[in-house]
């Protein structure tokens, strides 16, 4: 099997364009490929003339090793398909625990299934059926339910996003968890798309096969249950407490995964009162900014937008101001809606989602201004959640008290100036917004880096800086504010044996995919570790 690359492409391909172009760069002819599979396939739109596709495929032609000898290298090289092997480990004693339902949680609940460790999992809030009833409600003006909404509950945050499979790290471990999501039902192109997505509407689905197979392998998942304290003795994890409707339950344990999420306040404030090596983190606060996705599609794809086989268009972008300040773009939504994602009583929270089509009116996405503990106003390893909390408690008394969230127009942001009103871009975020003045809920180090980003921006992504784009207030969870030290090879928390913080929470990633990875990481060490 020989891997071909660089297959350049017209907008709306068939299989027999695919075909010979493949035949072709192996200067053979169409009908002598015995097989073959598209395994990579990207847009490129670096010149709007000629926005085309670029596709990778595995191909199978009599005479291979001749053909890598004439060809030498380039765009052909030998198929090297990656295939996960399970961890290897002693039969369990007490089963291993996992805290925490999300991406992470659920990946190490998922390998430690299939390793015949039969592990509990832990999740504070509900099913992801009845979480969307409850989230539902919240963002139609209900009450807030502070242990299951956007970030508590089976599926973590990411099931309230644009399910983007999008990653920056290069571990091999991205196969197993795309291919494990294919096979609870995400859309298959996941696995060749160099821009994967699953889209809010489809992973409630994948979320829930999921669990499904975890319980059908002996695994357990307990809903409402949140934990509530650690018992540690000589050192060592003895056992789990873990707060559920019908009182504290006790269980013993000596392997943990910790997986409980970037806003899992109370247990930072747990392991801080165990004395776990913790420390602050850099992280970002911001805006979510809202355009017409029209206008986006236009800037991307020039008189490409529109057609049928782009969809709606990303972008990434990231600038530094005058004074040093990092400013960055991330958890881009095209043609998706900005949400509440509140999980304290009195705060407000924005984040973003998409449809799997993508077909919004708008197209939004954070924008963040760096910040670290230099800038949190206090010590100790939760400055930084304080600070976060301090923008969220200031944003809902700004937005009126019943959590809509205060926004603005870019046009008045960069004058100072309260809004009035909206004009060409309607505001998506639910419960809703209250116009004005962005500046009294932001430290000023962030209204004016976003002041003097924006017109940068707008100069690299033509429209970024609409008058009528909207932002809204505050972003303030693209990532954990705290790290729990662990070791290295062993993965577990120093100071504190059988105890694996994992995840997004524990400070080890950033977004879906990594926190899968760092998932099926722990999972691989605590099977290894089995008593």
């Amino acid at each position: 099997m020989l891997r071909v690359n660089n297959l350049h492409l017209p907008l709306g391909f068939t299989g027999e364009d695919l075909r010979r172009a493949a035949a072709q760069k192996l200067r053979v002819r169409p009908q002598e490929l015995q097989g073959l599979c598209l395994v990579k396939k990207s847009v490129d739109a670096r010149k709007k003339a000629d926005v085309h596709v670029v596709c990778s495929v595995e191909a199978q032609v009599a005479g291979e090793n001749r053909l890598l000898a004439r060809l030498r290298g380039g765009d052909v090289q030998p198929a090297r398909p990656y295939r996960y092997r399970l961890p290897q480990g002693p039969a369990p004693g007490r089963r291993p625990v996992v805290v925490g339902f999300g991406p992470a949680g659920m990946f190490a609940g998922l390998i430690l299934a299939q390793c015949g460790q039969r592990p509990i999992i832990l999740e504070r809030g509900l099913p992801v059926e009845a979480r969307q009833r409850s989230v539902e409600a919240f963002w139609a003006g209900g009450a807030l339910d502070p242990e299951s909404n956007v970030q508590f509950g089976e599926g973590g945050a990411g099931a309230f996003s644009d399910g983007k499979l999008t990653t920056g790290t290069g571990d091999g471990r991205i196969r197993k968890v795309l291919e494990e999501l294919a096979a609870a039902g995400a859309p298959p192109e996941i696995l060749t798309d160099a821009k994967p997505h699953i889209g809010t509407d489809r992973l409630p689905g994948v979320v829930r096969n999921i669990r499904e197979s975890i319980l059908a392998m002996g695994g357990e998942v307990r809903f409402s249950a949140r934990l509530a304290g650690l018992q540690v003795r000589d050192g060592a994890l003895e056992e789990a407490e873990v707060a559920t409707p019908a009182g504290v339950e006790h269980i013993p344990c000596n392997r943990l995964i910790l997986a409980v999420g970037h806003s899992a306040r109370d247990v930072f404030a747990l392991l801080e009162g165990l004395g776990a090596a913790m420390e602050p983190k850099p992280f970002s606060v911001g805006v979510r900014v809202e355009h017409p996705a029209l206008l986006i599609d236009q800037a991307q794809y020039g008189s490409f937008a529109g057609h049928p086989a782009l969809g709606a268009a990303d972008y990434k972008l990231n600038c530094r101001t005058p004074a040093g300040r990092g400013v960055y773009t991330f958890c881009m939504c095209p043609g998706g809606t900005v949400t509440g994602a509140a999980s304290e009583l009195g705060g407000i929270v924005t984040n973003g989602m998409s449809p799997f089509a993508r077909d919004g009116q708008n197209s939004n996405a954070a924008l963040l201004v760096g910040v670290g503990p230099e800038d949190f106003g206090g010590s100790g390893p939760l400055a930084g959640v304080a600070f976060q909390r301090r923008i969220e408690r200031a944003a809902f008394a700004l937005g009126g008290g019943d959590y809509r969230a205060p926004a603005q127009r870019i046009a008045d942001l960069l004058e100072g100036r309260p809004s009035r009103g909206f004009g060409g871009v309607t505001p998506t975020y639910r419960p809703g917004v209250t116009a004005g003045d962005l500046a009294p809920c932001l430290p000023a180090f962030v209204v004016e880096a976003l002041r003097q980003a924006l017109p940068q921006l707008g100069r690299r992504l033509k429209g970024f800086d609409l008058p009528d784009g909207v932002l809204t207030a505050p972003e303030t969870r693209s990532s954990s504010p705290v790290r729990v030290l662990r070791n290295q090879d062993s993965l577990q928390a120093l100071g504190i044996r059988g105890l694996y913080p994992c995840g997004e929470g524990a400070g080890y990633a950033g977004g879906i995919v990594s926190a899968a990875v760092d998932g099926i990481r722990c999972a691989e060490r605590c099977v290894e570790a089995a008593p």
